[in-house]
This record gives C-alpha cells, sequence and structure tokens, in this order.
C-alpha cells in the first residue's frame, strides 16, 4: 500500500514539475479563504449582544457552535460532490454563503433562526475548506507547500481581523445593521470566480463503480491517515491547551484578563507566521523533516513556558505559535500529495478527522484541569507532545 500511495505521490509531482506556481491564483483563492473565515468567527464576539437579546442561556447559546460544526461530519460527502463535478464552484459560492448567514445574525428574532443560520454557516465553511486545498494544489505547481501556506495564512489572520470587523459594524449600525457586510462577502466570490473559471478541473473518470472507488481509497489512505492522526493527536493536545484555555491559565497565575488576551493575540499572531513560512520550507526540507522540527522543539519551549518567569512569557509564547501552528499547512500538503484519485473526498476525510482529534484534545485538556489543575496539566502536555515524534518518524513508510 505504501508502495502505491509512493507512486501516486510521484505521478501527481510528475504531472506538476513543470508547472510554475500561480501566485495571482493561490493569492485570490487565499483572500477568499480570508474573507470566509473573517465571516466565520463573527459570532463569539457579539454572543453577549445576541444572548442579551434572545434571553438565552449559556448552555443553549453553547448549541450554537455545535450547529456550527454538524456540517462538518458530512465533509467526506461534500468531497465526493466536488471530485465528481468541479471543486470550483463549491469554493466560489462559499464566502456568499457564510457571509450572508454570519451578517444576519444581529436581525434573528428567535433562537431558531440563529440556529438555523449557524447550520448554514457550517455548510458554508464545508463548501470552502474541503474543496479549497484540493484547487491551491491544481495552482500551485510542484510548489504545493508554498500553496498550503499562503491559504493557512489567509485564515490565521482572519481569526485576529474578524471580532474588529463585526465589533466596528455593530458599532457604526448597531446589532441589526450588519447585513451591510453581505457585498463583501460577494466580492470575494466573484473574485473567485473569475479567476477560477478557466482553470480546468476534470473529474476523476476510469473507475467502473463509485463505491469499489471509495472503499478502495479508504483501504489506501487508512494507514497513512492514522499515522497523521497520532501525530496530529499528540500536537492537538498542546494547540488545545494554548487556544482554547491560555487566557485562564494566565488569569490563574494572577495576572489580568487583558493580559490573557494580549498573550492570546500574540500566540495567534505567530501562529500566522509559522503558517506562512513552515509549508514553503516543506518544498525545501521536506514534509517529514518540517514537522520533525515542530515535534521536538514545540514541547521544550512549551515546557518553559510553564516555569519561567512571567516576563519571558510572550516571547515563549511567539516561538510557540510560530513552531506549532506551522504544521498545519505541512500536513495538508502531504494529505494532498498522496490525493490522486479523489481529492476532494480525501481533503474531506481529512479535515473531519482533524475535527474530531482536535475537538477530543480540547475537551481532554478540560477534564484534565478539573481533576488535577489547569497548571499541571499543562505540564503534562508539554511532556506527552514528544509522543508525536514515532509517529513523524513512521511517515517515512509512506515516502514523506
Amino acid at each position: 500500500m505504501a508502495n502505491r500511495l509512493c507512486r501516486g505521490r510521484f505521478a501527481n509531482f510528475t504531472m506538476r514539475k513543470n508547472s510554475k506556481f500561480r501566485l495571482l491564483d493561490v493569492a485570490s483563492i487565499s483572500f477568499g479563504h480570508f474573507v470566509h473565515d473573517v465571516f466565520s468567527s463573527f459570532l463569539a464576539p457579539i454572543l453577549p449582544i445576541l444572548i442579551d437579546k434572545l434571553s438565552m442561556s449559556y448552555s443553549i447559546a453553547g448549541l450554537l457552535s455545535l450547529a456550527q460544526r454538524a456540517p462538518a461530519l458530512f465533509n467526506p460527502l461534500i468531497g465526493l460532490f466536488a471530485d465528481k463535478l468541479s471543486a470550483r464552484y463549491l469554493l466560489v459560492f462559499a464566502p456568499l454563503v457564510t457571509a450572508t448567514s454570519m451578517s444576519l445574525l444581529g436581525l434573528a428574532p428567535s433562537y431558531i433562526y440563529l440556529f438555523v443560520l449557524m447550520l448554514f454557516m457550517g455548510i458554508g465553511a464545508s463548501m470552502f475548506h474541503v474543496p479549497g486545498p484540493v484547487v491551491i494544489r491544481q495552482v500551485s505547481g510542484n510548489r504545493i507547500g508554498k500553496g498550503m501556506s499562503f491559504f493557512m495564512f489567509g485564515g490565521e489572520i482572519a481569526r485576529s481581523v474578524g471580532p474588529m470587523v463585526i465589533l466596528g459594524a455593530v458599532s457604526l449600525w448597531g446589532l441589526e445593521g450588519t447585513y451591510r457586510l453581505i457585498p463583501f462577502g460577494a466580492l470575494a466570490s466573484i473574485v473567485l470566480f473569475f479567476r477560477l473559471k478557466n482553470i480546468d478541473f476534470t473529474p476523476v473518470k476510469g473507475r467502473k463503480s463509485n463505491n469499489i472507488g471509495v472503499k478502495q481509497t479508504i483501504r489506501e489512505i487508512t494507514p497513512l491517515f492514522l499515522t497523521i492522526g497520532g501525530a496530529t493527536f499528540f500536537i492537538a493536545l498542546m494547540k488545545g491547551a494554548l487556544t482554547a484555555f491560555l487566557p485562564t491559565f494566565i488569569t490563574s497565575r494572577g495576572e489580568t484578563l487583558w493580559a490573557g488576551g494580549v498573550a492570546l493575540t500574540s500566540l495567534q499572531i505567530a501562529g500566522a507566521a509559522g503558517s506562512f513560512l513552515a509549508g514553503t520550507y516543506s518544498d525545501k526540507l521536506g514534509r517529514r523533516r518540517v514537522l520533525l522540527i515542530v515535534a521536538v522543539v514545540s514541547p521544550f519551549l512549551m515546557l518553559a513556558f510553564n516555569f519561567v518567569p512571567q516576563i519571558y512569557s510572550i516571547p515563549l509564547l511567539l516561538l510557540l505559535g510560530f513552531f506549532i501552528f506551522g504544521t498545519t499547512p505541512v500536513i495538508l500538503a502531504i494529505v494532498n500529495d498522496n490525493a490522486s484519485a479523489t481529492p476532494a473526498f480525501i481533503n474531506g476525510i481529512y479535515i473531519t478527522l482533524n475535527f474530531g482529534i482536535s475537538g477530543g484534545a480540547v475537551f481532554l485538556i478540560g477534564l484534565f484541569g478539573d481533576l488535577i489543575s489547569l497548571s499541571t496539566t499543562f505540564k503534562v502536555v508539554s511532556f506527552s507532545s514528544f509522543f508525536a515524534v514515532p509517529f513523524i518518524l513512521y511517515l517515512k513508510k509512506f515516502n514523506v
């Protein structure tokens, strides 16, 4: 099976070796990713206002996040649809779908409307994130890692910009006036339409049965995905601890909420830089080597963050963010290097897998934080992250 994956990867490289990195197309798709994820980050900043407006409990409000994530369960089916028809159609309309649903949150007259809008937002997110890396692969030539870096940079920056955009819109127009942001989503869809309309996305042909093709694909990618999943889990423990619980951890050490916010912002900004550079360098140094550097360096930085004086926290967080967020474009490049037959389907499986692993890791961090304290959990996570190394070394079997 590993040989088949190696041959598929070599065939992909051979097909792309003389093709150029299409910067304008890659930048356009990354711009679409930025706009899409700006809108998808609107809920958290205005949730307190929505709770007050509709008299929601915290538990009911929490279900909105579940509605947003639920469509991710169908990512493999969306991938099959994209492979059968064309990835461009989903990618073009996704920013408009997400922008419309999220910009109408302020007009929702009841919780049911909010829930439905969040479901549509989740559908829009799947429409973009499943075929997005596949299209990036198509226009990146033999620099797929660099293409994934551009793609992920757009998404990472959006997480910092999105809250400012929606809060600024509420300040200007009030909660009910945020529908005025919809044209920006439409603009992103228009840009994507004109950039992608002349790109050839040929559906996969030659299989006698789609069902046989799906089963064969799953059998072939399972060993690779189990290996990637193992590495992802141990890295996700560290990433989840920092992204979900960093402000809580900071305040538990006696610092202010403002200090926690600054720490999280520093982590995210450094993460955007790491995402941008890691994939590019993986084209030159090799995917496995870059992942190995991250898996070895990050736990030491996390341990240092736990024990050094607070004055050194921000520099360490900048380094941590730079390294641990760099894994995503590299792993996306690995997945798409080995996704020759049904790329969107395979990418959909990976995104669903990553969603489940990341969510489970955050849950475990919270559980152990209750049982043994958050401070002790951060230390345990620092050591456990070293277990990602054997999985990354095993990727050599797949010619990674």
